[in-house]
């Protein structure tokens, strides 16, 4: 390996070594034409006039105004085109056909979010590098800085224009790909075995402490089970859980003794990870369910300590309902205003009052422990309803197409899953357990299905305006310049 890495070292050394010899040189003259006002001239020329090309190098930069909502990219290059040919026709050939030579042109319209590069031809680069030179200004561009998202693309295009071959990343890569090839593989084999192995042990710890709980805890079980009371619709569904809870505890007992069975080489396998699953799985689940059985004897019999058990119960509810007040304020005017936004919120203090209410119901004895719990029931099921709909208004306001309405939705899908004990640190209540086929589409998992749907349609979005438009549009004739646009 060691000898393999000098030989890799060589070679780089013997293909770079040429590199001090490419020149470096500022620009022969900065030219910019704001007029869309957007840039800063105080900071952008020094820092233009400072940057060094590989040869002589006229810099022009443009920006304009153009139609908001544009789609179209060869308006700006044809735009950039008029505006050559009216105001400075030496940036053209001599036979106006061809960007002149020595001159590199960037272009910005912030309004139709477009940005260009144009190179006479004996600057021109390849599509790809036009591309990335784009690239380096999407995120400045992104939040409006205009003026060094105009710097770091002339940055980007001094380092591309006229490099020598054995600058190329490609032929650089292309020196040491094979000796690269192995060391990579041989790090990223340890790597990942070392990650599965630390992780697996995390996932044993956190499944030992459940199953330990459990353990501890199967004589109260018993008793909390044997005194829920039987006649309850909620009690009934909660002890036809626990008919079957020995058993699947002696079934986490044998995934216990499976996963105590594995070496610590054992844990840097991936089908360790199948069996640890498994075990948190169970263990997590019964920990969960004997929680739930506690808490059901309590708040049904109420027994003491029943007013705890009550608090868990609404806990969930009452998170949602504050999470729903950072969702409609942190969304667009569109939705914030919507009737559906308005419905939630509307509900949302509604529920307090409600929840509020049942409590002091139920310390009064005014109401059953299971009349509470249906309050709990009917709230989460209206504001599932309510969060279905406000997923359209979302949906509608973010997206423009029928593409990019299934993404959201898609995601919107998976946020609404059953989620994994293990995964999320998700514990049911007594509602979930009584229930369990009863859909609860939480705030929770409502904003992760946006932000994940957002994303999926911003990278969407990002790979469409990463293609490039190269042609002049009509009104460019027979000119074939070089150069492209595309979008930020």
């Amino acid at each position: 390996m060691r000898r393999a890495l000098t030989a890799l070292l060589l070679s780089l050394i013997t293909l770079t070594g040429g590199a001090a010899a490419a020149a470096a040189v500022t620009p022969e003259e900065v030219i910019v034409e704001d007029t869309a006002g957007v840039l800063d001239a105080n900071t952008l020329l020094p820092a233009l006039e400072d940057i060094e090309f590989r040869e002589p190098t006229t810099v022009a930069v443009y920006t304009y105004n153009g139609p908001a909502g544009n789609e179209d990219g060869t308006v700006l290059n044809a735009e950039v085109l008029r505006f050559a040919r009216e105001q400075h026709p030496e940036w053209l050939s001599g036979d106006g056909q061809k960007w002149a030579d020595g001159l590199f042109i960037f272009a910005l319209d912030p309004t139709g979010r477009w940005t260009g590069t144009y190179y006479g031809e004996d600057r021109k680069i390849p599509l790809s590098q036009q591309e990335d030179i784009r690239e380096e200004t999407n995120s400045l561009f992104a939040e409006a800085n205009w003026t060094e998202g105009t710097i770091a693309a002339v940055e980007e295009a001094a380092k591309l224009i006229n490099r020598p071959w054995y600058l190329s990343p490609a032929v650089i890569l292309g020196a040491g790909a094979a000796v690269l090839a192995g060391l990579v593989s041989s790090i990223t084999y340890v790597l990942v075995r070392w990650n599965r192995q630390r992780k697996n042990r995390r996932l044993l710890a956190d499944a030992d402490a459940s199953y330990s709980s459990v353990t501890h805890d199967l004589d109260a079980t018993e008793v909390n089970a044997n005194t829920i009371p039987a006649d309850s619709s909620y009690g009934a569904r909660v002890l036809e859980e626990y008919r079957t809870f020995m058993v699947r505890y002696n079934t986490a007992t044998e995934l216990n003794n499976a996963a105590h069975a594995l070496t610590d080489k054992d844990l840097k396998q991936r089908s360790s990870t199948t069996v640890l699953e498994q075990y948190a799985d169970a263990a997590m689940e019964l920990d969960g369910l004997d929680d739930v059985i506690a808490d059901t004897n309590a708040l049904l019999n109420k027994a003491p300590g029943w007013e705890r058990a009550w608090d868990r119960q609404t806990g969930p509810l009452f998170e949602d309902l504050d999470l729903l007040d950072d969702q409609l304020e942190g969304r667009g005017a569109a939705e914030k205003d919507s009737a559906t936004a308005h419905a939630l919120r509307a509900f949302r203090q509604q529920a307090r009052e409600q929840l509020a209410a049942a409590s002091t119901a139920l310390t009064e004895d005014r109401i059953t422990p299971e009349q509470a719990l249906d309050r709990i029931k009917a709230s989460r099921t209206e504001l599932s309803e309510l969060l279905k709909h406000h997923a359209k208004t979302v949906i509608a306001a973010q997206t423009k197409s029928g593409a990019e309405r299934e993404l959201m939705q898609e995601e919107l899908k998976k946020a609404a899953e059953p989620r994994r004990l293990h995964r999320d640190g998700y514990r049911p209540g007594i509602v979930d357990t009584a229930f369990p086929a009863y859909f609860y589409y939480s705030v929770g998992s409502f904003n992760s299905g946006i932000e994940h749907g957002t994303s999926s349609v911003e990278s969407a979005r990002s790979s469409e305006s990463g293609s490039s438009s190269t042609g002049y549009g009509s009104s460019g004739g027979s000119f074939s310049g070089a150069g492209s646009s595309g979008r930020f």
